[in-house]
């Protein structure tokens, strides 16, 4: 039987070999901007015979989302494509900004950010391909997905272990509250 008491900060972190200059970065960002396609959802494009697009979403993404928009970081989805069903996934997680058909990513966060306090040093941007490039480039804190373009990886701060669509934005939530010291207090509530 597991014991009860047992404390949020007796787990091992897989974030404690994480470079301080990442951790650091991480401690500044107050919006996580994330890609849908390779990102949230596998990056396949499943389609019904009457033309409907399918989507799957993993369920540790959307816990992730919520804790870290819990602990104080806003969310934001930019994607290329138009989906009903990102639209929907989004409203369900109480993400606020969703911005879709953009494939000039950089432009919508441009946007975004011209009606908002912060600034590109206090953004995270998790993408997998070129047109993430942009983003991960100007934010604070560039990430990529383990499946994500080599040249994708080799341009971010930091690589999830997971596949896009796998719980690698859940990593990068943990991360995130790891750096910013409220993932204990975010576990608390489950222990």
């Amino acid at each position: 039987m597991p014991n009860s008491t047992i404390a949020a900060t007796d787990h091992i972190s897989p974030f404690d070999n994480i470079e301080n200059e990442i951790l650091a970065k991480a401690k500044n960002i107050r919006l996580l901007v994330l890609d849908v396609d390779g990102v949230l959802s596998d990056g396949k494009l499943y389609f019904s015979n009457s033309g409907e697009e399918i989507k799957a979403f993993h369920s540790l993404d959307g816990h992730g989302i919520k804790m870290l928009q819990k602990a104080g970081v806003e969310v934001a989805i930019i994607t290329g494509r138009t989906s009903h069903i990102v639209a929907k996934r989004s409203e369900s997680l109480g993400i606020k900004h969703l911005i879709q058909g953009r494939e000039d990513k950089l432009n919508a966060l441009d946007e975004l950010l011209a009606k908002s306090p912060l600034e590109y040093s206090q953004v995270a941007h998790m993408g997998d391909d070129y047109p993430d490039l942009p983003l991960i480039r100007r934010v604070g804190l560039g990430l990529s997905t383990n499946n994500a373009h080599h040249i994708v990886k080799q341009q971010s701060h930091w690589c999830s272990q997971r596949n896009g669509g796998e719980g690698a934005v859940r990593e990068a939530c943990d991360m995130l509250m790891h750096a910013q010291n409220s993932f204990d207090h975010a576990l608390q509530d489950y222990l």
